[in-house]
């Protein structure tokens, strides 16, 4: 049966989260079940979660989902045959309010909180998925971690890079944005099985290969300098081809070979420009896309820019994230407790995904039926499956009632918590005076 695989995904996973598991895994059930929710406490009104209130606090409390053998549960689904593809990013978890929350962090924001600045106050979390179709909304993440304070998102990316590729059985493509296309980046992943397609910012420079050495003197590191911005500065393109894309309308894609960073010159790379062109196949319309390739032997042009398209399914991801899965609606006192709840998300996007072909759409009155499921509307329909399939967890035993809070002991205010900036810019030295 093609339950079979749900089932025994299910009951794996479930081994994995240490202790409360029963709790933990119900929680997850109640998560998929659960359309809107205003507070943490109102999963336990599910029927799916068969313990009080009070077992989700304990539970995130408890639990030790362990992430190294989780990872490995997911990277066993996915086909051996082919390729991989990788994406990686990160997003913020906003907590402008949790004062006593330590490892508070200044994190990049699409909405204004500080002041007029994008900027929130909260904690960073960096997420590597694999992307499993060339079109849709799919973001299977195999690993979603907190950036702690002394930590980078660079940083973070890389560690995640290398844990995951090395459990892989073939060499993985990964797509990253422009916050990834530095020289950092591009070295440290020098020793990782994976090829790197990275967004680059349209200001950057790069350099091409040196002159042959005439002798004299230290040997060039850099030729020629190629400003992404300033065309005057470009060679000629190895290779351009054009193509009418049914979504992009006419697009050029031109390539060059054998460029590098100043800072990176051991790690050559092809560059590639992409550009939208008018009806008539001449200006183009919109500002070009700078893709580049690290690497191994770059599959064909017509082929690789496509894949960086495909990127763009981990912010699909990310919105599901919080408006579905309810990630960011608690309010946790510990990064601890943060970081046991986030290692949930992984795990219920997988059992949607293995449950997408079993599932009978069952769309809300207002919206239509479609063939190809997404995320959401696969959790609209998982009652049904965990009706026939089951949950591995026991049934609850009583315990009584908690003495609670003992009468005449004190309680305590938490202390507050600095906000941690991760750059610190060292005082300026006041110059001496001679007297």
């Amino acid at each position: 049966m093609k339950s079979d695989r749900l089932e025994e995904f299910r009951q794996v996973a479930y081994k994995y989260l240490g202790f409360a598991k029963d709790a933990t895994f119900e929680l997850t059930d109640a998560i998929l079940l659960t359309r809107n929710v205003y507070s943490l406490a109102d999963l336990s009104l599910s029927p799916v979660f068969r313990r009080k209130w009070p077992s989700i606090y304990e539970a995130l409390q408890d639990s030790r989902p362990q992430r190294q053998k989780l990872m490995h549960l997911y990277i066993k689904q996915i086909p051996a045959e082919g390729r991989p593809l990788l994406t990686g990013d990160h997003t913020n978890w906003s907590r402008p309010d949790a004062v006593t929350l330590q490892e508070r962090t200044y994190e990049h924001s699409g909405t204004s909180i500080a002041g007029n600045k994008p900027i929130s106050i909260g904690q960073g979390y960096s997420t590597i998925a694999w992307i499993p179709e060339k079109s849709g909304s799919w973001a299977l993440p195999l690993r979603h971690e907190r950036i702690t304070s002394g930590e980078s998102p660079i940083s973070k990316a890389i560690w995640q890079l290398k844990q995951v590729c090395k459990y892989l059985p073939t060499r993985a493509i990964s797509v990253w944005d422009s916050e990834y296309g530095c020289a950092p980046f591009v070295l440290k992943t020098a020793s990782i099985p994976a090829d790197i397609l990275v967004r680059l910012r349209s200001n950057l420079c790069l350099w091409g290969e040196p002159e042959a050495y005439l002798g004299k003197g230290r040997p060039k590191k850099h030729g020629s300098k190629f400003k992404l911005n300033e065309p005057t500065t470009w060679s000629e393109a190895v290779s351009v081809f054009e193509v009418d894309d049914p979504k992009l309308q006419r697009v050029r894609v031109s390539l060059w070979k054998n460029l590098h960073f100043r800072k990176a010159v051991t790690r050559p790379m092809s560059l590639i420009k992409v550009e939208r062109l008018d009806e008539q196949g001449n200006q183009p319309v919109s500002k070009p896309l700078w893709l580049a390739w690290v690497g191994e032997e770059m599959p064909p042009l017509e082929e690789v820019w496509l894949l960086y398209l495909r990127r763009f399914t981990v912010d699909h991801w990310y919105r599901f994230l919080k408006q579905r899965l309810h990630w960011t609606v608690p309010k946790f006192s510990t990064p601890k407790q943060c970081e046991r709840w986030s290692d949930l998300m992984p795990l219920m996007t997988w059992e949607l995904w293995l449950a997408r072909d079993i599932v009978t759409d069952n769309p809300l009155p207002w919206q239509k039926s479609s063939d190809k499921l997404t995320p959401g509307r696969v959790a609209q329909a998982m009652g049904g499956v965990f009706a026939v399939i089951g949950t591995p967890t026991s049934a609850p035993k009583p315990r009584g009632k908690s003495p609670g809070w003992q009468p005449g002991k004190k309680r305590h205010r938490k202390n507050r918590c600095p906000i941690v900036k991760k750059t610190v810019t060292p005082p300026r030295k006041e110059p001496s005076v001679a007297v």
